[in-house]
């Protein structure tokens, strides 16, 4: 499998205007964060897309993906208490129901492949 992720897929990313949508109140701990979502093209049975949030706190139930994050600046927990610094250039995975909480520093962006 080839996967576009060559410099126009990432400049089309950094670029594209995302419709955002309040997170689900359920999954808000702090803030009033918001993302916006858009698929770029599938491979395969693999999705390839760009996902954004704006600064707050939230939880989520993740599915199984590899990212890279573009720009923009969160912490990561998961569920054994490991974190990680998500800043532009990060290259991460979540696994499929792996609960996680996002702390959003600066609105982060990340091309995904799910």
């Amino acid at each position: 499998m080839t996967l576009p992720l060559d410099a126009a897929t990432v400049l089309q990313a950094l670029e594209l205007e995302l419709e955002h949508e309040p997170v689900d109140a359920e999954q808000v701990v702090d803030g009033s964060p918001t993302t916006g979502v858009a698929a770029l093209t599938e491979v395969d049975d693999w999705e390839v897309g760009v996902w954004e949030i704006t600064p707050g706190t939230v939880t989520d139930v993740e599915v199984e993906e590899v990212f890279i994050v573009l720009r923009g600046h969160a912490t990561l927990t998961r569920e054994d208490g490991t974190q990680s610094e998500l800043v532009p250039g990060v290259v991460g995975r979540l696994d499929d129901g792996e609960e996680t909480t996002w702390v959003v520093h600066e609105t982060l962006r990340k091309i995904y492949i799910a």
